[in-house]
C-alpha cells in the first residue's frame, strides 16, 4: 500500500516561478532619472503682460465704441478719431510716423509671442518627478541651490571661501585655497559638489565648473 503523500506543497522545494511573475520589483532610481528629464521648468503666469494688453485693448475698445454710439446719436465724430483717419489716409506708407508704429507693433507683437511660446521662470530648476506622482512638479531657486552647493564647498579641507553660480546647464565655482595643494582641493571639492548636486534631484542636472587658486594671505 503507497503511503498518503500528504497535501501537496508540504516539505517541497519551491518550483520555477509561473510565467508572468513579476518577481523582485525593480529599482527605479533609473526610471526617476530618465522620467526627470523630460520635467519642463514650470510656466509663468504672465500676470503683468495680461494686465497690460487687457487694460489697453479695453481702453481702445471701449473709446472706439464710445465714439460709434455718438456717431449714431447723431454727434460729429471725436477729434481723435477723424485725425486718425486723415492721417492713415494721406500719409505714404514711407512715412517716418506710419514706419515707426509699424515696427513698435511689430515689436509688441513679436514680445507676445515670445511671451506665448516660452515658459519663462528662468531662476527656478525643474526637479525630477518621483514614479508615484509623475504629475506633480516641483522646482528649486537657483539661490538656494547656489547657497547648498555653496555650504557642501566649504566643509571641504583647504577650501578658505567660495562663490557658486547656478545656472540651467552649468555650476561655476571659485575657491580660495588656504592649505593643501590645489589640484587636490579642486578633486575633492569636485566630487562633494557633484555629490551634493545629485542631492539636489534636479530633471537636468549642470554640469560643475570649479577654479581654484592659492591664497597666501
Amino acid at each position: 500500500m503507497t503511503p498518503d503523500p500528504g497535501p501537496p506543497g508540504r516539505d517541497t522545494a519551491p518550483g520555477p516561478a509561473p510565467p508572468g511573475h513579476a518577481g523582485p520589483e525593480p529599482d527605479t532610481t533609473a526610471q526617476e532619472r530618465g522620467g526627470g528629464r523630460r520635467t519642463h521648468r514650470p510656466w509663468s503666469t504672465r500676470r503683468l503682460p495680461a494686465a497690460l494688453v487687457t487694460a489697453v485693448t479695453l481702453v481702445a475698445a471701449v473709446a472706439a465704441l464710445a465714439d460709434v454710439v455718438a456717431v449714431r446719436a447723431g454727434r460729429p465724430s471725436a477729434a481723435w478719431r477723424r485725425r486718425l483717419t486723415d492721417a492713415l489716409a494721406t500719409r505714404p506708407v514711407d512715412d517716418v510716423w506710419m514706419l515707426t508704429g509699424a515696427a513698435a507693433a511689430a515689436a509688441v507683437g513679436l514680445w507676445l509671442i515670445a511671451l506665448a511660446l516660452t515658459p519663462g521662470l528662468r531662476h527656478w530648476l525643474p526637479l525630477r518627478s518621483t514614479a508615484g506622482c509623475p504629475r506633480l512638479r516641483a522646482s528649486l531657486d537657483r539661490d538656494g541651490a547656489a547657497g547648498l552647493l555653496r555650504d557642501a564647498a566649504l566643509r571641504v579641507p583647504g577650501v578658505g571661501a567660495a562663490r557658486v553660480r547656478v545656472r540651467r546647464h552649468r555650476v561655476k565655482v571659485r575657491a580660495d585655497v588656504r592649505f593643501r595643494g590645489p589640484r587636490q582641493v579642486k578633486d575633492d571639492l569636485t566630487a562633494v559638489l557633484v555629490e551634493e548636486r545629485d542631492r539636489l534631484a534636479l530633471a537636468a542636472p549642470p554640469r560643475i565648473v570649479v577654479r581654484v587658486r592659492q591664497r597666501t594671505g
